[in-house]
């Protein structure tokens, strides 16, 4: 078993984020939305408010496009998503969230702030504030999509 001292940095982000997305997943089955995977939900995530290309879901998930063009296609048949015409490029399609999706989003957006409060309860809140600003000064530097 590997001690505490020994976990680097991205294991000791990823563990908090896995516990929390499990949570998310156990309230959206509870509440009927059990038919879509994990890789499914990341592809979902990154789908804009106005719609998002094929290519840049595919991108921002780091999966190819046939990967993401299979995954978007079961979340079209489970009612997660519809595909529109982009409106700046007649050759190109948006994939949109429909309303399956949106009807979840409250949901996870629940339990994400549920557990936020029992994060901040259990390290005070003034640790919770530095994780909150030291994560978002990394993401100037992590995320490409920010």
């Amino acid at each position: 078993m590997v001690t505490e001292s020994e976990l680097n940095t991205g294991l000791l982000l990823f563990i908090p984020y896995r516990a929390l997305e499990n949570r998310i997943f156990a309230a959206l089955a509870e509440a009927g939305f059990d038919d879509f995977t994990p890789a499914q939900a990341r592809v979902m995530q990154r789908i804009g408010p106005n719609g998002t290309r094929l290519t840049d879901l595919a991108e921002q998930a780091q999966v190819t496009k046939q990967t993401a063009g299979f995954l978007v296609d079961q979340l079209e048949k489970a009612g997660y998503v519809r595909r529109m015409p982009d409106p700046t490029d007649k050759r190109a399609r948006l994939v949109c969230l429909a309303e399956r999706a949106l009807a979840a989003q409250p949901v996870a957006a629940g339990v994400v702030a549920e557990v936020e409060r029992e994060w901040e309860t259990y390290l005070g809140k003034r640790r919770m504030t530095q994780l909150r600003q030291a994560l978002t000064m990394l993401r100037e530097i992590t995320d490409p999509y920010a």
